[in-house]
């Protein structure tokens, strides 16, 4: 049986469950001699993890009317994935995080196990979850077909063949000002690989972007297009300074 080394939370990620790993706990394996706010933020700005797919911040309630019994403010609790885990056991460099990292893959590995059994169909508690789990399911997503259909039809005019965006038509999309709108992608987004803009991988990786290459005198060129999911994500970062109208943006959500 696994030694439980640092216990897994199931936590919502923008309506889907997650396990997770609250991050102030592995900090306390990981032994670091550093603050935990300071080694959190440090760790998040410089692997570049984003809010929403690779962590959430949640406020930790106290009890007698949200206090803290013990004085001083409410704690911040960041829970994150898996992955996050293992990145950050790993660049610790030391027995424990390579301990840690262990854990968490074959934490993984359990898990893949257990989501690949199939249900106990003798078991009517067991049916009774599945159907309402089921049910809850299709009830999201009839709700959000409806509410998307307006928005869906207004996207298509800027789809391509592919079902992609280039950049200018993104930005058309969602309401902004293209020249703006692609500056504010350069300064996290995409990067100059030679004369072209192409995106980093993490956000490939993660369906915001694709790259393409095209054939130009005899050179590939890579050319960076934005995904329906993508727009989805850029459109509720995009700065208010870089749209155009207020109105425009109502049309595109």
């Amino acid at each position: 049986m696994m030694k439980e080394l640092i216990a897994l939370h199931q936590v919502d990620f923008g309506g889907d469950p997650v396990e997770t790993v609250n991050a102030r706990e592995l900090h306390a394996f990981l032994q670091v001699g550093k603050k935990f706010a300071d080694w959190i933020k440090e760790r998040i700005e410089a692997y570049g993890f984003v809010e929403g797919h690779d962590f959430v911040v949640l406020q930790e309630v106290f009890p007698e009317i949200g206090k803290n019994p013990k004085g001083g403010r409410p704690a911040k609790e960041y829970y994150i994935t898996l992955d996050m885990a293992k990145e950050l056991a790993m660049v610790e460099r030391n027995e424990r995080g390579r301990q840690a990292r262990k854990y968490f893959i074959e934490c993984e590995r359990r898990l893949r196990q257990m989501q690949n059994q199939p249900p106990a169909l003798d078991d009517p508690a067991a049916l009774r979850g599945l159907l309402l789990n089921y049910t809850e399911r299709v009830l999201k997503l009839e709700a959000k077909i409806e509410e998307d259909a307006p928005k869906v039809s207004f996207y298509e005019q800027f789809l391509n063949a592919d079902g992609l965006y280039g950049l200018q038509n993104a930005a058309r999309a969602i309401g902004a000002k293209p020249n703006k709108f692609i500056q504010w992608l350069k300064s996290k987004y995409l990067f100059y690989q030679g004369g072209n803009l192409v995106a980093r991988v993490r956000y490939i990786q993660m369906g915001i972007f694709e790259v393409k290459s095209t054939i130009v005198d005899d050179k590939a060129r890579p050319r960076t297009y934005v995904t329906p999911k993508g727009l989805e994500y850029l459109r509720e970062r995009v700065p208010d300074e870089i749209l155009i109208e207020t109105t425009q943006r109502s049309l595109a959500v």
